[in-house]
């Protein structure tokens, strides 16, 4: 026989609709909860709840420490009690998890743990409802109305509810409390008060999921519903196509005596349903997706920018049944198709034709023709006069707009099919990444970035795109010209080439500079105008140079000039010049030599820091045939720049 408490348990399973795993999980960390209450103790304690599903009694097993003297039994036990339930290799300091069930406990557990039991089963029944209903997004449901609020429609789904909102209803579909009615799930989403779901009732999917239900060929694979154009509550057209031979899809859509149609007619409040067949040629399609009226001609054009137009004649008798109401046939037409449909009365397109037979694509043999346009003047002239106009006359209207309008668009649509190819091959050598390049890394200015983004030029890619197909391209947008064109040309020029360094950074090689005698070190540079022959370097003494560079100021700077050093180095320089030091050939350089000496040496000091003073010149003073030291000093508002000449190197 059952206990009280399986058959609660069966209960609560049933009634919510929930596993015994998910509800017994659910009274484990109800019991949990409910002893940490009771007793007090840490979270970081480990609590385990069991259940017998036998009876119901609840066991509770906490971690504790062993000990040999008990402080707290909440958390310590005896290490006698621990071997004495099962732990015979435990030792003081070990954590074993001991019965702790306290006394009368299923009834503290009853009152405490019930609003989380509640809770653990409310989430459960939440999570389950979501799974149920998020798998069946896309599908047709029944629903009851259960009360009219505002814009939105409570749709009662048994075990939850779902929403239809006003921009989901259909405009002339009223409704009231009790009605049923079936919604197409458009959304399913998670909140915290549950699954929120959200149905619709003029989605055209909801005519596709009608169809299946009431056509078992659809069902079952053998017609296939190609395309669905719907205008809820006024017209739908739907295209099928037969995937098994010997099966008439519109035959088996409509039903016999219509049965199958007029169930979903009913079902959608008598709104109109045209189901037509399918074609692989688009002329044949766009002609049988604007019936009931009756198709002339059509003709096709793929425009690379505009996208795809039809063109079709129809009888004059046919505009307005091929129009439709405020443009309804035309518009659903176009839908189902994917096609612009431009739909033009047979005469009107006949007087188009006249205007356009010196039109260097007009077929020459009706343009020839003379006794053909005369008939087709004479024909206008009668529509003119509101006489009626007989089939013959409309065969020959056929004849002339086919071959005059016909051509043009014909010759038109082949030009734009040669520029989709090139722009295809165009796009193919264009790298991949360039696409994800924005216009923002390129760095170009913002007022041609803003040219570009308005005209759709978004990207890298974009750019490479159009000036692969030609420069024209870019140069015929508003406000673009030749200097906007350089600037986008210098950018990706720069652009490749910080990415060709990114991604191989150029190594730059420095030369070292060419080993000196041990003795000779550079101390000081002069560079004067470049020659065509190379002049002899003479090393000076370094102690002359060095009085000399104590001299000048260190804030001073530079100003070359024009000078012979040949002339004064040799008047000079001679006679100090050591015989055992080693001569270097360089262009326009003085190389001062200095003897080694130990490091930190004073007078090294003295001269390390002579050197680094970069504003002296030594220069050659005609007037007093001497070489002398060259200053400059700065200006003022009072007097402007002069130069000095300190004493000369003999005196020195």
């Amino acid at each position: 026989m059952k206990s009280e408490f399986m058959m609660a348990f069966n209960e609560i399973c049933e009634e919510r609709g929930l596993s015994k795993e998910v509800v017994i999980d659910a009274l484990k960390t109800a019991l949990v909860s409910a002893y940490r209450r009771n007793t007090n103790v840490s979270n970081t304690q480990e609590v385990v709840a069991e259940i017998d599903q036998r009876t119901g009694e609840p066991t509770i097993f906490a971690e504790k420490e062993v000990v040999d003297a008990l402080i707290d039994s909440r958390t310590e036990v005896l290490i006698q009690e621990a071997k004495r339930a099962g732990f015979t290799e435990a030792e003081i300091g070990d954590m074993v998890m001991m019965e702790s069930t306290p006394e009368n406990f299923g009834r503290i557990a009853a009152q405490t743990a019930k609003q989380v039991i509640l809770q653990r089963v409310r989430e459960a029944e939440r999570e389950k409802l979501y799974e149920d209903f998020s798998a069946r997004e896309g599908e047709i449901i029944n629903g009851t109305v259960q009360s009219v609020s505002g814009q939105n429609i409570t749709i009662g789904l048994g075990r939850t509810e779902a929403v239809l909102p006003k921009s989901q209803q259909v405009g002339g579909e009223r409704y009231r409390a009790h009605d049923k009615i079936r919604v197409y799930v458009l959304e399913v989403r998670r909140t915290s008060r549950g699954p929120q779901i959200i149905v619709s009732r003029n989605h055209r999917s909801l005519l596709r999921r009608l169809l299946e239900l009431e056509v078992p060929e659809i069902y079952n694979g053998q017609v296939e519903i190609k395309s669905i154009a719907r205008e809820a509550g006024a017209r739908s057209k739907v295209a099928v196509v037969a995937l098994q031979p010997g099966i008439d899809p519109v035959g088996a859509c409509v039903g016999m005596r219509g049965v199958r149609i007029q169930s979903i007619v009913r079902e959608l409040n008598d709104e109109k349903i045209d189901v037509i067949e399918w074609d692989p040629d688009q002329k044949t399609f766009i002609a049988k997706a604007l019936s009931p009226a009756r198709v002339s001609q059509v003709f096709l054009e793929d425009h690379p920018d505009e996208g795809k137009t039809a063109v079709v004649i129809v009888p004059d008798d046919q505009l307005s049944l091929a129009i439709g109401r405020e443009g309804q046939n035309a518009r659903l037409a176009a839908k189902l198709t994917g096609w612009r449909i431009d739909i033009k009365s047979l005469t009107e397109a006949a007087e188009e034709s006249l205007g356009h037979l010196k039109h260097p694509s007009a077929d020459p043999v009706i343009v020839k023709n003379k006794e053909l346009v005369g008939q087709v003047e004479l024909i206008l002239a009668k529509k003119a006069a509101n006489r009626p106009i007989t089939s013959e006359d409309y065969s020959i209207l056929n004849r002339l707009v086919a071959g005059v309008i016909g051509r043009i668009i014909t010759t038109r649509a082949g030009e734009f099919e040669q520029i989709q190819k090139a722009r295809a091959k165009a796009r193919k050598s264009v790298p991949e990444y360039a696409w994800n390049v924005p216009l923002g890394e390129l760095g170009i200015s913002t007022r041609v970035a803003t040219l570009l983004e308005e005209n759709n030029v978004k990207s890298l890619g974009d750019i490479l795109l159009k000036l692969e197909l030609s420069e024209n391209t870019l140069l015929a947008i508003e406000g673009f010209g030749d200097k906007a064109l350089e600037e986008v040309r210098e950018a990706i020029t720069a652009y490749n080439r910080t990415q060709a360094a990114g991604a191989a950074p150029a190594v730059t090689e420095v030369e070292a500079p060419p080993e000196a005698a041990p003795a000779l070190v550079a101390e000081e540079e002069l560079v004067a105008e470049p020659a065509a022959e190379e002049e002899e370097v003479v090393p000076v003494e370094p102690e002359l140079v060095a009085v000399v560079e104590a001299a000048v100021p260190a804030e001073v700077a530079e100003e070359p000039e024009e000078v012979d050093f040949e002339a004064a180095i040799d008047d000079l320089a001679r006679p100090l010049v050591s015989t055992d030091q080693p001569k270097k050939q360089e262009k326009k350089q003085i190389v001062v030599a200095r003897p080694t000496r130990a490091p930190f040496d004073e007078e090294e000091e003295s001269l390390e820091a002579a050197r680094r003073q970069k504003s002296k010149e030594l220069v050659f003073d005609e007037k007093q045939g001497k070489v002398v030291t060259k200053r400059k000093r700065k200006g003022s508002r009072r007097r402007p720049e002069w130069e000095t000449y300190e004493e000369d190197l003999d005196e020195l």
